[in-house]
């Protein structure tokens, strides 16, 4: 699960407004390599949307069903806003669906039944 926690405004081409949702999968423990100690983290990403900014609003803690996983892309320069620091990164980090249970694909069935 991953959970809406944020919007951006952005602009397309022709200079009109959109939003794009601000996603966060959920909490990792990772080891730092240069202290040895862990620390708690949680991968992000975002999304385009058709959503209205007061729709953005609405939304933001909601969950939704997937994962943000690490996909290669071709290289680009990132800056780290706390230092400074210019990088090249050849990764982002994408939103993905929960991939289908085989029950589902053979049966045709969800992981929620509809109670009637």
């Amino acid at each position: 699960m991953v959970k809406i926690v944020g919007f951006k405004s952005y602009e397309n081409s022709e200079g009109e407004e959109f939003f794009g949702l601000v996603l966060q999968g959920g909490v990792e423990l990772v080891k730092s390599e240069d202290t040895g100690r862990y620390y708690a983290t949680a991968k992000q990403s975002t999304i385009s949307s058709t959503f209205t900014e007061e729709v953005c609003k609405s939304v933001i803690g909601q969950d939704l069903p997937g994962r943000i996983v690490k996909t290669p892309c071709e290289p680009f320069e990132y800056t780290i806003q706390k230092t400074g620091e210019v990088v090249t990164l050849e990764h982002r980090w994408e939103y993905r669906e929960d991939e289908p249970s085989m029950e589902s694909q053979v049966f045709g069935t969800t992981k929620s039944k509809e109670i009637i």
